[in-house]
């Protein structure tokens, strides 16, 4: 049979566990098969019949998912993924691979929505993208993800989270406390997410370093920001001129990814929402991609889709005035 040759490339995985000491994880793979398998950085070369490329692809890739899931890779682990892939088996099921964002200690974060692969594909081919839709889709933990998983690989250098510090009847003047304890309540959501994906110790040096910057919106005017993985939180609660702002601040070899819900709008009345005059600016641009995501996106509890559909339904009948 004709020989192949297939490059392929494991991000976010630790090459030293992966591979072993003295490479002992390849060398039990090559002692079962006669597909050569060359190493240069997280790229593998691998040569030879194609049925078997194809194999030891899948389980090059099924040995980095019990990696960085379980946060080590055995012996035992590499004979019984071999095992079970030579059965027609799988450790994780076929095209689930492309959907997985980041490994944490705990778990693994990955689309579980057709909309959020659509999320994910449309994140990963433009520099800007927009995700519009309920809560509970998954748009900003996604996108913290993203980023993160970015900066762990390097390709870009710092994340910068950034939301807009609407007041809900409240002036910041008149809240408690210096400026950084005013504007925390508004970014915790993005914290919390941090906290599920970076270890605490970890998280820290890149929040006291500059690595991770989460700020108000407000603070984003006359900054260029290169090597820079940007998300706009919350972004229907921006004014025309706050979206074009975040938007150029965006430098070389940098990417944003502005999520929103259109119908949770918090702006004074008669002020435009930055993302709806975005979406019809911007539309049609390439590099800047838009999705969209509905009530069967919604990945918290299963009450959450039952509420936003119970809200849709009584405000539809409601008499409009």
């Amino acid at each position: 049979m004709a020989e192949t040759e297939k490059r392929i490339t494991l991000e976010n995985v630790d090459m030293r566990a992966f591979l072993g000491f003295n490479d002992e994880n390849l060398r039990a793979l090559e002692a079962r098969f006669t597909c050569s398998i060359n190493v240069r950085g997280e790229n593998f070369v691998l040569r030879g019949v194609s049925d078997e490329v194809d194999l030891v692809e899948k389980i090059l890739k099924e040995m980095a998912f019990v990696l960085n899931t379980k946060g080590s890779l055995l012996a035992s682990d590499i004979n019984i993924i071999m095992d079970l892939t030579l059965d027609g088996r799988e450790v994780i099921s076929a095209g689930e691979y492309d959907t997985i964002v980041l490994y944490t200690k705990n778990d693994v974060i990955k689309a579980k929505t057709q909309g959020q692969v659509n999320y994910l594909q449309a994140a990963r081919k433009n520099d800007i993208c927009f995700a519009i839709g309920p809560a509970g889709t998954g748009k900003t933990y996604l996108a913290v993800a993203l980023a993160v998983a970015s900066l762990k690989k390097g390709t870009v250098k710092k994340i910068v989270l950034a939301r807009p510090a609407v007041e809900a009847g409240e002036s910041l003047g008149f809240l408690p406390g210096d400026l950084r304890e005013k504007i925390d309540p508004y970014l915790r959501p993005l914290y919390d997410a941090l906290d599920d994906m970076l270890p605490f110790d970890k998280l820290k040096a890149y929040l006291e370093k500059g690595v991770i910057e989460i700020v108000p919106l407000a603070y984003m005017r006359g900054r260029t920001l290169n090597s820079a993985y940007v998300i706009l939180d919350e972004a229907q609660n921006t004014t025309d001129t706050q979206m074009k702002m975040l938007l150029t601040r965006l430098g070389v070899n940098s990417k944003a990814i502005i999520t929103g819900d259109i119908t949770q709008i918090d702006l004074p009345s008669k002020t435009v929402s930055g993302l709806i005059k975005a979406h019809e600016i911007l539309k049609g641009i390439d590099g800047v991609g838009f999705v969209y995501f509905d009530k069967t996106d919604v990945v918290r509890h299963k009450l959450v889709k039952d509420i936003i559909d119970a809200y849709e339904k009584f405000y539809d009948k409601k008499p409009q005035r």
